[in-house]
């Protein structure tokens, strides 16, 4: 495999399907470096609880793109995006660029392209913040609805970020979020032959990794990694106070839950994204090679080849 020409791989898959490790062996083989497509293990506050790959594995490969970030940033996909042209450049010539993460939106937007989105003043964002205060995520949606009902209908109800995204674009134009999705710049991954790899592991036996995985970061520190991001007292609503395990285990440190319900929270709410990373996927992203991972590596290699001839 060594001799290929290759652009880059991409390894997607839901959380806990072993793409890390899969990463790193791949970067072994190939003289390639792991570039972090994750949204949540860009924050450098958050290596236990997200599952980011630990001194040892960063040992076994260059990694990039993992902790660079502070969790009082609102980090967006054109942040990614801008992030990961710079790395690309950097190693353009030397090193195979081996894309891993299961965040979706950051694939697509290394293929496809991000969407020609404006820019939100940051006075019409804290207008928007102030005016969502004290509602529910349902209450937030029906918001939407009444203003634009075109982005209301595609976005899920409880996904209370996306409906905040949609309100500010819409007070900052006037005009539907959903009407700045047809024009795209295109990604910087767009003229590579690439190989894209989403791993379907087993559902039942998936559930198990990710319930297992949560009690291990647990006896990881897990808990005193989110208490010190608690007391940073940052804004609830930025993408690092949300990440699977965070919200369950605050509350608990608040005396709200106890530290079972947390656990069971943080559980239940990785497994569900788990399911929606599927979905997604299938249904966003159609010509990606999926593969069962209990293979072993052999296998993937296969799999791998077999996706580089359909690319080129």
């Amino acid at each position: 495999m060594s001799d290929v020409r290759i652009g880059a791989v991409l390894i997607a898959g839901p959380t806990a399907s072993g793409k890390s490790a899969l990463g790193i062996r791949l970067a072994q083989a190939l003289d390639g470096v792991v570039i972090n497509a994750d949204s949540m293990q860009v924050y450098r506050d958050l290596r236990v609880i997200t599952a980011r790959p630990t001194q040892e594995d960063e040992a076994e490969a260059p990694h990039r793109l993992y902790g660079h970030v502070d969790a009082a940033m609102n980090f967006s996909v054109g942040r990614y995006v801008a992030d990961a042209v710079k790395v690309l450049r950097e190693i353009e010539g030397t090193k195979l660029p081996i894309f891993v993460g299961g965040t979706g939106l950051y694939f697509k937007a290394l293929t496809e392209g991000l969407s020609d989105m404006p820019p939100v003043p940051e006075e019409v964002r804290e207008q928007v913040r102030r005016e969502s205060e004290g509602l529910e995520t349902p209450e937030l949606h029906r918001l939407l609805f009444e203003r634009d009902p075109d982005t209301a209908r595609i976005v899920r109800p409880s996904d209370r970020l996306r409906v905040q995204r949609a309100l500010e674009i819409f007070a900052a134009t006037g005009r539907p979020l959903v009407s700045f999705h047809g024009a795209r710049e295109p990604g910087p991954l767009a003229d590579r032959p690439v190989v894209k790899l989403f791993l379907a592991p087993d559902r039942d036996e998936l559930r198990r990794r990710i319930d297992r995985r949560f009690e291990a970061m647990m006896e990881q520190g897990a808990l005193d990694e989110v208490e010190a991001l608690g007391l940073r007292n940052l804004d609830p609503m930025l993408p690092a106070m949300r990440a699977h395990g965070v919200p369950g285990l605050l509350a608990h440190l608040r005396g709200e839950i106890s530290l079972r319900e947390a656990i069971a929270k943080g559980q239940g709410d990785t497994r569900r994204y788990a399911k929606r990373q599927f979905t997604w996927f299938r249904h966003q992203l159609a010509d990606w090679h999926w593969i069962a991972p209990e293979g072993g590596f052999e296998k993937v290699l296969t799999a791998l080849g077999r996706a580089l001839h359909q690319a080129q």
